[in-house]
């Protein structure tokens, strides 16, 4: 019988499977949906997808190059034990290549894509694992870059990938300046490359701030504007990579590094894992006793 996006919906609500697998699993039971529900638990999609409203804050970035293209993906678990496994840091490695190679625009379409260009989707990869390992485990996001033959990628993870840095310059083919500029980040977590890139709506409210902040302090109205200008200086050096002290060399800005190296930074991406995230409140020896229990 003809499968309607509605009874895919419902399949869906009733499994948490992928869309994908609940099309596949209604077609081979002819439109029944308990026999569809059977079909899933039996391949362990169903089994997976209970586990869809876990908290997965845990996990790794990760980076791939490939030639002139290069990608970044955090992809979350639920316990730093599973980051040990094998098979996670195969999954990782993975799906990094299929980011890479394939150049979805979302997450939502890199999952319903063959993964590298054949065989299963990545959402059906994922679940597959899922089903193996016992934990929640998703793409959360990821991020890609293509640079020209006389440039170079930056790539740096920190903790074993508890923090993910891609960094793309121009001008230079030596990849350690590009690792170095990504230790960096890594390190001082900015916000902006340049100056240039901080909107003038966020400059102006900062500019708003510190001028509050000097009239409260009893400073003449007078000199306020000068001492607005002086601050601000301070407050791109906080967000703006240009504008810090080199981590490896405290003496000199990061611009005047990259520009002795003939060099600039076009653009970078960090990820730290879990950021932004609701983390779960449980303490070492609960994950131990959750982990022997399973």
């Amino acid at each position: 019988m003809a499968i309607t996006a509605q009874m895919v919906k419902e399949l869906r609500e009733k499994t948490g499977a992928g869309m994908m697998d609940c099309k596949k699993a209604l077609q081979e039971m002819d439109g029944n949906i308990d026999a569809a529900i059977d079909f899933l638990r039996e391949k362990g999609i169903a089994k997976a997808a209970k586990k869809a409203d876990r908290i997965a804050a845990e996990g790794l970035t990760h980076v791939e190059i490939d030639g002139n293209k290069a990608a970044i993906i955090e992809v979350n678990c639920e316990t730093d034990f599973v980051t040990k496994n094998d098979q996670f840091k195969k999954l990782l490695t993975d799906l990094g290549q299929h980011i890479v190679t394939q150049q979805p625009k979302s997450v939502e379409e890199a999952l319903q894509q063959k993964l590298n260009g054949e065989g299963e989707t990545v959402e059906t990869v994922i679940n597959s694992v899922v089903s193996t390992i016992g934990e929640k485990i998703s793409l959360r996001r990821f991020a890609t870059m293509e640079k020209g033959d006389n440039d170079s990628f930056g790539a740096y993870l920190h903790m074993g990938g508890r923090i993910g840095v891609l960094s793309l310059l121009e001008g230079t083919t030596d990849e350690q300046i590009g690792k170095d500029i990504s230790m960096h980040v890594a390190a001082v977590n900015p916000r902006y490359v340049s100056r240039d890139a901080v909107s003038e709506e966020e400059v102006n409210h900062e500019r708003e701030v510190l001028k509050s902040q000097a009239l409260n302090e009893g400073k003449p109205e007078k000199i306020v504007e000068k001492m607005v200008e002086g601050r601000l200086g301070k407050f791109f050096e906080e967000i703006v990579l240009l504008e810090q002290s080199f981590v490896k060399d405290p003496d000199q800005k990061v611009k005047k590094y990259v520009a002795d190296k003939g060099a600039s930074v076009k653009a970078f991406v960090r990820y730290e894992v879990g950021e932004g995230m609701e983390k779960r409140e449980e303490n070492f020896a609960e994950e131990v006793m959750s982990q022997i229990k399973k």
